[in-house]
Formats: structure tokens, C-alpha cells, sequence
């Protein structure tokens, strides 16, 4: 081949990969990113199969088959965009099945971050509310649960606390058994092992922003100041109410909060908003002097 010719097909390429690194450039910062999580590997907790690696799209999936054929379940899809003008997403899911006289009450709720952080669920609740000829035992109901997630971090005030911290389920060196979390779910919760549980930080309680996480709107920016003041990566609360009699179980909750995800989501999403990912691609223009 003549020399001239080698030469321009090397700039040729070299014209090419320059286009195409910049075209890279110019992609790479619109695409999400993914949210730092709490959870890892085998410890990672899940609701119906839903768990903080789970986007808006999967959620729903779960949400409508869980529902289907079910006329009489009220739907509550809240959409948003993200900055101004940008895309829109959904930002939390709530699916309501009302209880009967013979039907147990279910609930649904998902809240999810913006596309700039992959619409990652950063808060997942269930709600059992069973029939009265439906309700199961405390005994049947811990088994279950410590069958699933493991041992509970500390139990008491009608809950089984999962307090996550570092990849691993925290300890306060008490090694509930099934009895024993039994024989504790329905006391107050030992004030030694929240000291434990708290260390010598000044952070905040987890078992007291999970509480919280569940009566105030899930919107980020009301849930983030408690997060970033969390003394914890993540929670998984559950909440035996007592039925009739006080043996069996009259409503379940679950709730599983990702401390950590929420707060890397809101940097996320600051930055994106901050470079203008969330606003549309509108003209730039000014009007022509007339």
C-alpha cells in the first residue's frame, strides 16, 4: 500500500475514535447511576420479592400480578419530573386491597428515586391486615419471619428490628431464638441493648427514623435530613399488632428503608440537576432585534 495512503487511513481512524470518545462524553454523564445500597450478597432483604436493587418497572410488575383480577383494590401511582421540564417517572406506588368480614387487607407502597439514580425503590411497605378467621399465631408469624431474614437485631415494643450497618446485621449480643423473640416481641424494648445499638455516637436512633419513615411522606427531601443523621445503612422493620386473642396476629407490617441508597440517590440526582440532565433540550435562542 503507498505511504500516502497509510497515512490517511490512520487519521481517518484516528478522526473516528476522536468522534466517538467524544460522543461518549457526551453520553456517559446522561446515563444513570447506580445508588450506593445497604445491602449486599446473601443479606439482602426483600418484600414479596421486591428489594432496593428493584426499579419503579419491576415494582409494578409485582404490584399488578400480586393484584390481578381484583376490582375492589384501589391504585395510586404518583408520577413526577425530574427537574425542570425533565422526564417524567414514577416516584411511588401504592396499591390498596381493603379488608372484609372474611378477606384478609393487603398494602402495597414503593417509593423510588429519580432516572438520573436508576429509579431505585429506597423504601418498600407491606400492610396485612387479616380477618378475624384469618389470623395467625405470634409463634407461626416470628418463625416465618426469622425463617426468611434471619436474627433480628432487637426485638420488643411489638417489632423484630433488622439495623444493617457495614454489609452485615448489627448486634447488641442478644441471640434471639424463636421463643425468645416470642416471649420479648410484646414487652418494651431493652434500654441496654439501644445503648448497645446507638454506640457512643450522637446519630440518630434507626429504630426511631424507620418509625418515622412510615408516618410522613416518602418524598427524598422530607426523609433526607433523618437519613443522613441515621446511626445505620439500612432497616427492616416488621410489626406484630396483637389480634383476638392476644396470641394470634391481627395486622403485619412490613418495612424496609435503605438508609444509605436514599442518601447517595439525593447526590446523585443533586449533580444531575446541577449539570442540567433535568431540564429539556429547548432552543437557546433570543428573539431577533425588529
Amino acid at each position: 500500500m503507498p505511504r500516502h495512503a497509510l497515512v490517511s487511513m490512520t487519521l481517518a481512524m484516528g478522526l473516528v475514535s476522536l468522534a466517538a470518545a467524544s460522543l461518549a462524553d457526551d453520553v456517559k454523564p446522561n446515563a444513570p447511576k447506580t445508588p450506593e445500597t445497604a445491602f449486599s450478597g446473601k443479606l439482602r432483604p426483600d418484600i414479596l420479592g421486591m428489594s432496593t436493587e428493584s426499579n419503579a418497572e419491576s415494582a409494578r410488575a409485582v404490584f399488578d400480578s400480586l393484584f390481578k383480577g381484583r376490582t375492589d383494590t384501589k391504585t395510586d401511582i404518583q408520577q413526577q419530573k425530574f427537574g425542570n421540564g425533565g422526564a417524567g417517572y414514577v416516584a411511588a406506588l401504592n396499591f390498596n386491597l381493603p379488608a372484609g368480614p372474611k378477606q384478609n387487607g393487603e398494602m402495597l407502597s414503593a417509593s423510588f428515586s429519580s432516572p438520573a439514580s436508576a429509579n431505585r425503590a429506597y423504601f418498600l411497605a407491606r400492610n396485612l391486615t387479616f380477618a378475624q378467621d384469618q389470623q395467625p399465631s405470634k409463634a407461626d408469624m416470628i418463625k416465618e419471619i426469622m425463617g426468611k431474614y434471619g436474627v433480628p437485631t432487637i426485638v420488643g415494643d411489638q417489632h423484630l428490628y433488622y439495623i444493617y450497618r457495614k454489609g452485615s446485621i448489627m448486634s447488641v449480643g442478644a441471640k434471639y431464638k424463636e421463643a425468645t423473640a416470642l416471649e420479648a416481641i410484646d414487652k418494651p424494648l431493652d434500654p441496654r441493648a439501644a445503648v448497645k445499638l446507638n454506640g457512643d455516637t450522637v446519630r440518630g436512633s434507626c429504630v426511631a427514623v424507620v418509625k418515622r419513615a412510615q408516618t410522613k411522606a416518602k418524598d427524598p427531601s422530607a426523609m433526607l435530613a433523618e437519613a443522613r443523621g441515621a446511626n445505620c445503612d439500612g432497616v427492616l422493620s416488621v410489626q406484630l399488632v396483637p389480634g383476638t386473642p392476644a396470641d394470634r396476629v391481627g395486622i403485619a407490617q412490613f418495612t424496609l428503608l435503605d438508609v444509605k441508597q436514599l442518601v447517595s440517590a439525593a447526590a446523585i440526582d443533586s449533580a444531575a440537576l446541577t449539570s442540567g440532565q433535568g431540564e429539556s433540550a429547548m432552543p437557546k435562542g433570543s428573539a431577533p432585534k425588529l
